[in-house]
């Protein structure tokens, strides 16, 4: 590999030093082939598995050429998943932080009249799901006249779950003029229609799925009966005892059962599947992004739109009736880097959905054993020490390149007639302050929210107590969230 820092591609200050903060040392092989690529406005077809760092691929250079003047939005990012489309649009905030991109996520069992408020705000890029987007479209609060970007991510999913009609259709409404780039673990034959029928010879780049193999990511197949499946992720989890672990189900009623016996066991765990209300969805994500609790118990809508840098362990519960869920599932681990786990439970029925998952990753998956009792007794004490404290995460990169910003709430907007240069305008005087300390500014009717960066907001907060703005003197406090 030639490229071995983000340095050869000569981005700005503001994405490099964002990029710094957030760990991001060296390109992987995706983004080696698809940022020179997307810098130049190239049309790109891009197969590569999850978890190859492919949101940065097309984040940092879609952050890189975003006008930041222009208030309607430049790039559009389609994703199958509203767990997907926030998990993006956190990527592209965290990447554009220091130029003050504005990026926002629409999908559906979210009040459409709240993303209709936020999108008549400045906003650069917007990441949704095709209902959603085409919803907005048509009630037009969506505005495609300046898109210059269309990102359509996990682009086999969409057509697993019939989006391929709304993807054409919100096409088919995109300037002509613009920059189309398709990623996709697998390309069946729609994509490649989609692609073909819509995009400028584009350049197809294909990052050999071994990424996902044996490198990083340790498999092993346990046989077991149906009925002993609980007792066998009880002493796997004993004697693995990892630091964070996921541990994937076909259906929610498998989801519910093996949560409450983990949870009636004392396992610091919680649960995710689509019967859950999007909030608490949410909740459990970013709980365990954070550490709150070590076991996620999820079915498959889980696989793509968590992006964790140490989950250690992967256990498939239930061997996945797909081959591509395989891939998506244990690709949460082995990520940035990180050595991880897969253990697949497989029934003696279950032989050919095995044996089709070989096939399709190409290798053929060891076979482990049950571990014994004298293993699991041994690895007892370790394991009830670890499964009392909370997991510690050593990489959380939105609070790494949050921790030295401030939110402020200011008691007034748009009806006092108040603009975002009227903050910068103030803010920038302060002794001490200068206009690059400004992060994104979000002016509502009646009241705003100001980003300000790099440790200075205690001294902003305490200055703007006593400061006009527009000659209007304003409420200041630090933001909720």
């Amino acid at each position: 590999m030639s490229e071995t820092s983000f340095d050869n591609y000569h981005l700005s200050e503001e994405i490099t030093r964002a990029l710094d903060v957030l760990k991001y040392k060296n390109p992987t092989e995706v983004q080696v082939e698809v940022i020179p690529k997307a810098l130049e406005n190239q049309d790109l077809v891009v197969k590569s598995q999850t978890g190859s760092g492919k949101t940065a691929s097309f984040g940092i250079p879609i952050c890189e050429m975003i006008e930041w003047e222009e208030k309607l939005p430049q790039a559009l990012i389609l994703t199958p998943t509203r767990e997907l489309a926030v998990q993006v649009r956190e990527d592209i905030t965290n990447i554009g932080r220091f130029k003050r991109i504005k990026a926002m996520a629409v999908y559906g069992k979210e009040p459409f009249s709240k993303q209709r408020e936020e999108l008549k705000q400045k906003t650069h890029v917007v990441v949704g799901t095709p209902g959603r987007v085409m919803d907005h479209i048509e009630r037009e609060t969506l505005f495609l006249d300046q898109v210059k970007y269309l990102i359509i991510d996990e682009a086999d999913e969409m057509l697993n779950m019939g989006f391929i009609d709304e993807v054409e259709a919100i096409i088919k409404k995109l300037p002509a003029d613009r920059v189309t780039m398709v990623f996709s673990a697998t390309l069946p034959k729609d994509v490649e229609n989609l692609c073909h029928k819509y995009m400028k010879d584009p350049v197809n780049i294909e990052i050999a799925s071994s990424g996902m193999t044996t490198d990083t990511i340790e498999h092993s197949l346990i046989e077991v009966k149906e009925d002993q499946k609980i007792s066998l992720l009880k002493d796997v989890t004993v004697v693995e005892n990892p630091d964070s672990c996921i541990i994937f189900c076909r259906t929610k009623e498998h989801v519910d059962s093996v949560f409450t016996e983990l949870d009636r066991s004392n396992y610091s765990c919680e649960k995710l599947h689509g019967g859950l209300e999007q909030e608490d969805r949410f909740a459990v994500m970013d709980g365990f992004k954070i550490g709150n609790f070590r076991y996620l118990v999820a079915t498959d809508v889980a696989a793509r739109g968590i992006d964790i840098d140490n989950v250690t362990l992967v256990i498939n519960y239930d061997v996945p009736m797909e081959k591509e869920g395989y891939v998506h599932r244990t690709g949460r681990t082995g990520r940035a880097g990180n050595k991880g786990k897969a253990i697949t439970f497989a029934t003696p029925y279950e032989g050919k959905f095995v044996k089709a998952i070989e096939r399709y990753i190409g290798f053929e998956i060891p076979r482990d054993e049950a571990p014994t009792p004298q293993e699991v007794a041994s690895g007892r004490a370790a394991f009830e020490e670890k499964i009392g404290g909370r997991r510690i995460v050593k990489n959380n990169k939105t609070a790494r390149i949050n921790q030295d910003i401030m939110k402020l709430h200011f008691s007034g907007g748009k009806k006092k007639k108040i603009r975002a240069v009227d903050f910068v305008g103030t803010i920038a005087k302060i002794p001490g302050v200068a206009a690059e300390d400004i992060g994104i500014i979000t002016v509502q009717d009646t009241m705003s929210y100001v980003d300000i960066l790099n440790g200075k907001g205690s001294l902003v907060l305490q200055a703007m107590e006593n400061t006009t703005i527009k000659g209007k003197k304003l409420k200041v406090s630090k933001a909720l969230k």
